[in-house]
């Protein structure tokens, strides 16, 4: 309407272009100020918007969360970002450049105006034109005076680029109309006030992007900024778009090995903490859609740029036919060469657009994928800290196969039907997470989650919208044929139906396979030194290779699954081609050049994102099943808010300590231990009620639930500050007691724990109103001695010098090199039992200022004096006066005169209550002690002449040595590689999938590169073909040339689509008469295009095969060499290695071995051969091109050095920072209970934001190092392009191959780009081989046998008169830097003697033990039994022929007759027989057993702690039975300690080997237990040598002989009478402190006088 006779995109008319540039600036501009002016109509438009794609979270509001962690309970949703200050100051000359530039536009487009309708008036619309565009120019005058900001203003930013680019077009179009059309040129003037016009606006710019993108906050200080701060949100918007904020971290890892400290912090919006503040506000009610609510925002605009990159991608091929098309004439006019240069520069800014829009939305997706991932490893382990402590569950399937197996063995026929049930729910995500499931969702789910939806825009809006747009096209070309080939896809549907189906049923599969395995070998390492003691290491070898099998036999399950995938999606778009044109064909259409090669080409548009469609599946398949695992995790059952400060935390409940809620106790209360819970809809209730809950521990057959264990009407109320002894037989529920003071048990209705913590009150005496606790197995942290005392409570010097004194640590950390600076491994390494037990984590329980001190039989695993000198200086001292301490103790003699109330616990009730005076009163103390009046003869010889009140400020010895030495790390930093994946790394995975695996793989890449070279000439040959009847034509061959258009990464990132562009040129003898006219046999040319099409799927898939089948070789032995190295490794490897760096071996690095990294081997090839073919082209073709291409080449060649180098350090940090998350995830989840009770879980989940943040940080980094290069390598692949079009334009190359000439170029750059990527994604895969080989050479025991020197089958005899046992100056060292444990120990002992081991705690007791079992080999010296130096024979040869009890008895999962004889080698009465023979059966249970091995009941058993059975020694019927079928969870803690070790003890009873050692081995038994133990061991092991290391005295005083070390030396060595009498004697000493010397005497006198009567 306003420029006659022109269209709208005219631009070759003045008057059009004045237009756009007037109107687009315009309308900007008044919907600018149209919000301005309306702001409430605006945001209520805007409203929906908003609310559905909500920004997650704010900069100044994440650092509000994280400085709000130290509060109380904050309020996570209404946490002021005011509390954050940001000095929001606009430097003055900044908003005076501004507004001045815009003032002179503004007045040099009304003079413009101004001159028009002076002197032109006949053009009236140029002069309205300026001043409209003066008005826009008003408003940029006005913005920054009005509205001035510190950061970019957008809407001025938008403004320019609409004017910079509106004032090109307006100078362009004049250019543009001199050359082409001979128009004069405008007057001087005008021509240099566009030139001004271009400057001025370009200054603008330049002062807009120089602007940051954000003002650091009052928290931030701006020298930070780079350094340990990410400048990402505070660069400068033009580093923003040009990536370049990122540089210094690539220009440092370029040229030296980046460390930790060398790469910034996360931005705090991505921080885990306050993203998990953020997450767990969010609404939804899925986990998808709450991850989709708190990622909406990016997720969105990675959908949006996805497509705006898409556009810029399909500009490149058309502005390329544009080109073509202008060069293809034979003559080019002045306006077809200059049109061609137009779309040159066009093709050429589209190129770096599409770079920015993909760096863009690249960058949108990753921080979405990055913070998905935070979210979901955070909430994993929030979710850990609060849900039920199942650790003793189970396993089910298990204990259901028993109970079918022994159904079966009954003559029962099997339920089919069941079955089929059974198996369609086996691998369902199930509730009750194990170490290994969890460590698999924190390192494979949350990841996989995370990818695919980072992943997805690149096919979900790129591929409907490429087919959409072919078969528009194509149902223009082919009309309703096309359809007839799109029948196929409808046809294979059913068939793509049954593969996607199946290929989630093996997903879920292979995730329960992968947990199970992960759970057998987390089992193994927690376990490994229970297992060498037994010389089982074979056993669990195989054990963990038959679950790997299970994993590998799902694993090729989903590869099969994954070639009848592709295969499909292979021939489909072929077939889909083939049968159109056979319609169309035989419909009577003609098949001309321009219908068929237009139709290839749509085809083929089909054809790629069908081809990408397997990929994507399988990953969105996976990322469903690990999300639903994971969504499974997260609701599982939790802990009330009574028990959980973070519960109370996240809603804001600041306290929860009502009145009636002061003290602690149980109001009527009947408790069961924690159990899972599914809902079963299909079954119902007595009541006939459908959906009722049941218990998954279940089995087909299991017996009445009354029969697992409970605690029954408990209804106690502790007296507040008083010392309350908890007492009763093994099994009888003392630590269920205070499970259920903890909340760690399920309360049943009906009662009400009295129980209320709240860390921030604190009474008169400066107590917390909270608890601290001690569990009966010590749970440690691998810190120091120091830390682990401290627990996160602040460090008072008197105070913690009164603890170490009174928990008698003082004489042990003086003994120590390193004091309380020591490092505690894993499992408490480096320390005794006894320190372990009852004085680093005792002394944690007293440190901490709580009022309520639980503590669960600290006594039992110290010797006599100790214990006496614990009790009398800590239980009764200062340090707990005031405080309500509740004791579970055996030591009721020692407990009672100090303790004020008393309550004994007898099957799970309390069977007697109140306080001693009261039942002393009563007469009821008789039943519990044997004497009612305790002699305890005092002694002022105590282990320290330290007072408790001492408040000296002189530092101990070994606060002095710490201030001198640093302190020996036990655990060293995991070792990471620097510089390139070494050949060795290669040479090792290819040796282990077998050389002619790649050998055939690289025939098969080049035979793919031949097809497809093949399929190219035969399009040549079949356009020729067109031609006049019985003639051809000679004079020039056809190739059509792929036009490739990058979408991410083929395989795993993206897919490639394809263009075909049909090129000429010229050739001598090109004739061929032998084939017909295509016009003449259409379908000939259809079906050889077909066969070629075929054979290159065929090829693709038979190289997958052939690759998938040397990655499983690979991984097969790659894990097989791990686990033989990591069980066979010394224990000192164990000791000082962390088991979440083991599991981060056996989790994630074998993932990649199994899954990506064959896959990145194949790319790389595929990748090189495609990079050789196009220089290959580049250089017959075009060899002038080869000078830019070097140029660019040196260019590309510095840009992958600094990326590759970058990014292998990068990933190699990310690797080693993922072990101290399942390091500490797996001690967090061992000591959950100790956590809860001390109200520490903030504090541990504080560490593992820091944990995330840094492994974050690394993988982040490296995707934004990707991201660099990526936007850098389409800048020069543009430029590389566009020198080429140049040179074809200019003459310099031939019309007739311009074309090719353009597309080698890209194919070029392209390869160029694929190569370095696709390398680089090898050698992040090779990082997790490399980390594996690491393990493969580990310092390893010595040989399990010597064939050369094995002993003979009745090696150790107990025949012998002479010495068993010899040992000779022996002198042992844990590390050769370590100072010797034992000093030149020498001694003699017969067979058939009873020796018991004595020493104070520390004393090298457990150490002497070790070295018979050459767990340490000595220095010097050496050890010989029956007459052979066990330095000689292999160690599975002594250690199976010996027995060695522990002090910490471990159980395994599986059945309790596996635990007892895992190689079948005892009849099941001989099993039986030890059970009842270590009081674990009861006469009555054990003859019924007996008499029928199969009852015809399974048993039924709990699932957690002393649950299970009730081996108490009285005669009240137990309520819970056991069987050699009744099941173990992992590390038997469905079983008490107690329990475990009589477990332990039977099995040294069943093997009845020559030499038997206890270590501490009946510490957690109750004395009358213990008695009957004591009696069995004598009448049982009267035919072997029996060494105890015992700290009851009366456990070894009836013994043959007593060794007392004492400093790592025998300091006596005698019989019990002898050394009771020795004055001053170690012995005689300890026996005075026991309190019952008299009983003592007597039994030594017993044990002299019947010694002397059996001579």
């Amino acid at each position: 309407m306003l420029c006659q006779n022109s269209g709208a995109l005219d631009f070759g008319n003045p008057c059009v272009r004045t237009t756009w540039s007037t109107l687009l600036p315009a309308i900007f501009v008044f919907l600018l100020c149209t919000k301005a002016l309306f702001p409430k109509i605006t945001q209520k438009a805007t409203k929906p918007l908003s609310e559905t794609f909500p920004h997650f979270i704010s900069l100044q509001e994440a650092e509000a969360l994280n400085d709000s962690a130290d509060k109380p309970f904050p309020d996570d949703n209404v946490l002021p970002e005011s509390q954050v200050e940001v000095e929001n100051l606009v430097p003055l000359w900044r908003t005076i450049v501004l507004s001045f530039i815009a003032l002179l536009e503004t007045l040099f487009w009304l003079g413009a105006a101004c001159y028009t309708f002076a002197a032109r008036s006949e053009d009236i619309w140029d002069g309205i034109s300026a001043v409209v565009i003066a008005l826009t120019w008003l408003y940029a005058v006005c913005r920054p005076i009005m509205r001035p900001s510190a950061t970019p203003p957008y809407d001025l930013f938008v403004l320019y680029i609409l004017h910079l680019t509106m004032g090109i077009a307006l100078l362009g179009g004049v250019v543009y109309a001199k050359d082409v059309y001979d128009i004069p040129l405008p007057p001087t003037a005008v021509i240099v006030g566009q030139v001004f016009n271009i400057i001025a606006v370009l200054i603008l710019l330049g002062v807009v992007v120089s602007m940051p993108l954000g003002i650091p906050s009052n928290r931030v200080k701006k020298f930070d900024i780079g350094m340990s701060v990410s400048p990402e949100d505070y660069t400068s918007l033009w580093n923003w778009i040009s990536f370049s904020w990122i540089f210094p971290i690539v220009k440092k890892g370029t040229s030296t090995t980046l460390n930790e400290s060398d790469v910034w912090n996360l931005s705090p919006t991505m921080q885990s903490r306050p993203i998990l503040n953020k997450f767990l506000n969010t609404k939804g009610n899925t986990l998808l859609w709450q991850l989709w609510a708190a990622n909406s925002r990016d997720l969105l605009a990675d959908f949006l740029l996805t497509y705006v990159s898409v556009t810029f991608d399909y500009a490149g091929p058309f502005f390329l036919r544009k080109i073509l098309s202008s060069l293809d004439k034979g003559t080019p006019t002045r306006e077809d060469r200059s049109n061609a240069y137009i779309f040159a520069i066009l093709m050429f800014i589209c190129t770096l657009l599409k770079g920015q829009s993909d760096v863009n939305h690249l960058w949108r997706g990753r921080r979405a994928a990055t913070r998905i991932r935070s979210e979901l490893m955070a909430a994993i382990y929030d979710k850990a800290l609060k849900r039920k402590d199942y650790s003793g569950i189970v396993d089910k399937e298990k204990q259901n196969e028993a109970a079918e197996k022994k159904a079966d063995s009954n003559g029962k026929t099997p339920n089919k039907d069941k079955d089929k049930a059974k198996d369609a729910k086996a691998d369902e995500p199930k509730a009750g997470a194990d170490v290994g499931k969890i460590v698999n969702l924190m390192s494979v789910d949350c990841n996989r989650v995370s990818y695919c939806l980072h992943l997805s825009p690149t096919y979900r809006e790129t591929a409907p919208l490429e087919v959409i747009f072919a078969t528009i096209f194509l149902y223009r070309l082919l009309g309703w044929s096309t359809f007839a080939g799109y029948l196929v896809l409808l046809a294979g549907w059913p068939l793509n139906s049954f593969i996607m189906k199946r290929a989630i049923r093996i997903q879920k599969g292979l995730a329960v396979a992968r947990d199970k395995r992960m759970q057998v070998v987390n089992e193994l390492i927690g376990a490994i030194k229970f297992i060498k003691f037994f010389a089982w290491e074979n056993k669990w070898i195989q054990r963990v290779l038959d679950a790997r099998q299970t994993e590998l036999r799902w694993l090729i399950k989903s590869r099969k699954n994954s070639v009848l995938f592709q295969a499909a999606f292979t021939c489909a778009p072929i077939l889909v081609a083939v049968v159109s044109f056979f319609i169309f064909i035989i419909s009577g259409h003609e098949m001309t050049v321009s219908i068929a090669f237009t139709s290839i080409t749509l085809f083929n548009m089909v054809r790629q994102p069908l081809t990408g469609i397997p990929a994507y599946v399988i990953h969105v398949m996976e990322a469903k099943v690990s999300l639903d695992r994971i969504a499974t995790f997260l609701e599982e059952d939790e802990v009330t808010d009574q028990v959980s400060t973070l519960k109370r935390s996240h809603s804001g409940l600041p306290t929860l300590d009502g009145d009636d809620d002061s003290g602690l106790g149980i109001e009527n209360g009947s408790f069961k231990w924690n159990e899972i819970e599914e809902k079963d809809k299909k079954t119902p209730n007595s009541n006939g009620a459908v959906g009722s809950h049941t218990r998954m521990t279940v089995g087909p057959e299991v017996e009445d639930p009354d029969h697992r264990f409970e605690l029954k009407d408990i209804d106690i109320k502790f007296p507040e500050g008083q010392l309350s002894l908890i007492t009763g037989p093994t099994a009888s529920g003392k630590t269920a007691l205070l499970m259920a003071l903890l909340g760690e048990m399920t309360l049943l209705p009906g009662g009400r724990i009295i129980m209320a913590k709240n860390t921030f009150k604190v009474d008169e005496n400066g107590l917390m109103q909270t608890i601290s606790y001690a569990a009966q197995s010590p749970w440690l942290r691998h810190q120091s001695i120091k830390d682990n005392i401290l627990f996160g409570y602040p460090y008072d010097k008197d105070r913690y010098n009164a603890v170490v004194e009174c928990c008698a640590l003082q004489q042990d950390l003086d003994t120590l090199e390193d004091g309380d600076a020591t490092e505690i491994g894993a499992r408490g390494v480096s320390l005794s039992g006894g320190q372990k037990a009852s004085r680093v984590a005792l002394a944690r329980a007293v440190y901490a200022r709580t009022k309520y001190v639980l503590l669960d039989d600290p006594l039992s695993a110290v010797d006599s004096h100790t214990s006496r000198f614990l009790f009398e200086r800590l239980i009764q001292g200062p340090l707990l006066a005031d405080r309500t301490v509740l004791l579970v103790t055996h030591h009721v003699e020692l407990a009672l005169p100090g303790a004020y109330y008393l309550v004994r616990m007898l099957d799970g009730r309390i069977d007697t209550q109140g306080t001693i005076k009261d039942l002393r009163a009563q007469g009821v103390l008789e039943s519990i002690t044997q004497d009612e009046t305790v002699q305890i003869e005092e002694s002022s010889e105590l282990i320290s002449k330290i007072p408790v009140d001492s408040k000296s400020d002189e530092a101990s010895p070994w606060e002095s040595a710490k201030d001198i030495k640093t302190p020996r790390k036990l655990i060293e930093d995991e070792h990471r590689a620097v510089g390139g994946v070494k050949w060795s790394i290669y040479k090792t995975y290819l040796k282990a999938s077998w050389y002619g695996t790649w050998a055939i793989l690289g025939c098969f890449v080049v035979a793919n590169e031949i097809l497809g070279v093949s399929e190219k000439v035969w399009m040549g040959i079949w356009g020729d073909a067109y031609g006049p009847e019985g003639s051809r034509q000679p004079a020039q061959t056809s190739i059509f040339v792929p036009y490739t258009v990058s979408r991410g990464q083929p395989v795993s990132d993206g897919f490639i689509a394809t263009y075909y562009l049909p090129l000429r040129w010229p050739s001598s003898n090109a004739s061929i008469t032998s084939l017909p006219r295509a016009q003449d046999h259409p379908l000939f040319y259809v079906g050889v295009y077909s066969l070629i099409g075929l054979a290159t799927g065929v090829v693709n898939v038979l190289s997958i095969i052939v690759m998938f089948t040397g990655a499983l070789r690979a991984s097969r032995l790659l894990f097989r060499r791990l686990l033989d190295g990591v069980v066979h490794a010394t224990m000192r490897w164990h000791d000082t290695t962390p088991q979440g760096r083991m599991l981060n071996r056996f989790g994630k690095d074998i993932e990649t071995v199994d899954g990506s990294l064959a896959r990145s081997l194949q790319d790389v090839n595929s990748s090189l051969a495609t990079f050789l073919a196009a220089v290959i082209t580049v250089a017959y073709f075009f060899p002038l091109f080869l000078i830019p291409a070097f140029l660019i080449g040196l260019l590309y060649r510095q840009l992958a050095i600094g990326y590759l180098n970058t990014g292998r350090d990068l990933r190699r940090m990310e690797s080693n920072s993922r072990s101290p998350i399942f390091s500490g995830f797996g001690e967090m989840l061992e000591g959950l209970v100790t956590v809860r009770a001390f109200s520490a879980e903030r504090q541990f989940l504080d560490g593992l934001h820091s944990k995330i943040d840094i492994t974050t940080k690394m993988w982040y980094t490296f995707w934004m190092t990707n991201r660099w290069l990526l936007l850098r390598f389409d800048a020069l692949g543009a430029v590389g392009v566009f020198i080429t079009t140049l040179f074809a334009l200019s003459g310099l190359v031939p019309a007739r191959i311009a074309g090719l000439c353009i597309t080698s170029a890209m194919a070029f750059t392209m390869s160029i780009y694929w190569t370095c990527r696709q390398w680089t994604a090898l050698e992040l895969d090779l990082n997790s081989v490399e980390r594996v080989v690491e393990y493969l050479d580990l310092p390893q025991e010595p040989p399990a046998v010597i064939e050369s020197n094995r002993p003979p089958a009745y090696w150790p005899s107990s025949v012998s008169n002479d010495a068993l046992l010899r040992v000779e100056d022996l002198v042992v060292k844990y590390a050769p830097e370590l100072p010797a444990v034992l000093h030149g120990i020498s001694f003699s002992l017969k067979a058939k003697e009873r020796i018991g081991l004595l020493g104070r705690t520390g004393s090298g007791k457990s150490t002497l033990a070790m070295s018979i079992l050459r767990f340490v080999d000595p220095v010097s010296g050496r050890i010989i039994i029956d007459g052979i130096d066990i330095s000689t024979i292999g160690i599975h040869d002594l250690r199976s022929r010996l027995t060695f009890i522990p002090q910490d008895a471990t159980l395994f999962s599986g059945s309790l007759r596996d635990n007892l004889d895992p190689f079948g080698e005892y009849a099941d009465s001989e099993c039986l027989d030890v059970l009842f023979r270590v009081q674990l059966l009861s006469e009555s249970a054990y003859q019924s057993q007996r008499a029928s091995r199969e009852p015809s009941r399974a048993p039924s058993v709990h699932d957690d702690a002393e649950s299970s059975i009730s081996a108490t020694p009285t005669d009240v019927d137990t309520r819970t039975k056991i069987s050699l079928d009744t099941q173990v969870s992992a590390g038997g803690s469905n079983f008490s300690q107690g329990q475990r070790q009589l477990i332990a003890m039977a099995r040294a009873l069943l093997r009845r080997s020559s030499i038997i050692v206890l270590d501490e081995a009946t510490s957690s038994i109750d004395f009358a237990t213990d008695a009957k133990i004591q009696t069995t061991i004598r009448e049982e092991f009267n035919d072997s040598l029996l060494l105890t290391v015992a700290h009851r005295l009366r456990t070894v005083v009836d013994y043959d002989r007593l060794i007392v070390l004492d400093k790592g030396e025998i300091a006596e060595f005698d019989t019990p009478l002898n050394l009771i009498n020795k004055t001053d004697g170690i012995f005689r000493n300890m026996c005075l402190k026991s309190g019952t010397f008299s009983e003592l005497e007597a039994e030594a006198k017993a044990k002299a006088e019947r010694d002397r009567n059996s001579i």
